[in-house]
């Protein structure tokens, strides 16, 4: 059951960086309605992801399983970084884009 939140992270993931990059295609369409609701989900799979990978190292600390944990943690904070990082330049590039719309 655990390993599924490791499917639910990725696809979380997946989805925080999607989102942004619909609501950007959609700019030239003129379907501006929405791109804040674009974003609010759009963290929050973010949000989700990362906590879904929290539970995961909790499971792990709970069944002592610290050859995993030593074998992922290193790689899990980079992939935590980029996924962040990603997530935050793609919203704040929407917010760019979109700024100019919503004023007018």
């Amino acid at each position: 059951m655990m390993g599924w939140l490791n499917v639910g992270s990725l696809v979380l993931g997946l989805i925080a960086w999607i989102l942004p990059v619909v609501s950007l295609m959609r700019y030239k369409q003129g379907g501006h309605k929405n791109w804040a609701a674009f974003s609010v989900m759009s963290v929050s799979a973010c949000a989700i992801s990362l906590y879904f990978q929290i539970c995961y190292n909790h499971h792990l600390v709970t069944i002592e399983d610290w050859s995993a944990l030593m074998d992922t943690t290193g790689a899990l904070v980079k992939v935590a970084a980029i996924l962040l990082i990603v997530t935050i330049v793609l919203n704040a590039l929407t917010l760019i884009v979109y700024r100019d719309r919503t004023v007018k």
